[in-house]
């Protein structure tokens, strides 16, 4: 006869949680940069239906079709679509480990990894110098996540 302990499923590999860890972190945080970058270099094309006189003279509907349209031309340029497309596949990820992680661990140790990609990938689109003070700061992070990691280990 099996004790009810043998039957739980057994843990997944700490390999697992890093790994879904640092993928959340990539795609949340490496994707910001290229996201920000395709929407601020975006030129929305014209849509007749905007000139209209009805569409013109009312400002909701102005406002209203132009956010439309604006959501709908970002989304047609795979230069946003694909960053977004992953950026969101990470919050899938996201609620995946929740289920399965320590909730105080993986919100911090996801958020923080996220926040350490968005400076990489700052770096590689915008060419933005890291200042020793960011390096500081990201050391610091990850310095505050073993602690964390170690202190609910022990």
């Amino acid at each position: 006869m099996s004790s009810p302990a043998s039957d739980a499923d057994p843990q997944p590999p700490a390999f697992n949680y890093v790994l879904g860890f640092l993928m959340v972190g990539v795609a949340w945080g490496f994707t910001t940069p290229f996201i920000r970058r395709a929407a601020r270099d975006h030129n929305p094309p014209l849509h007749p239906i905007l000139e209209r006189e009805d569409i013109k003279s009312s400002g909701l509907k102005s406002k209203l079709y132009g956010g439309v349209f604006a959501i709908l031309d970002l989304l047609r340029n795979p230069r946003y679509a694909i960053p977004l497309l992953i950026n969101l596949t990470g919050s899938v990820w996201f609620f995946l480990l929740i289920g399965q992680a320590e909730l105080s661990l993986t919100v911090p140790i996801v958020n923080t990894l996220a926040f350490l990609f968005t400076v990489l990938g700052d770096w590689w689109v915008e060419k933005k110098v890291i200042s020793k003070d960011t390096w500081i700061g990201m050391a610091l992070s990850l310095c505050g996540i073993a602690l964390c990691v170690h202190s609910k280990s022990g």
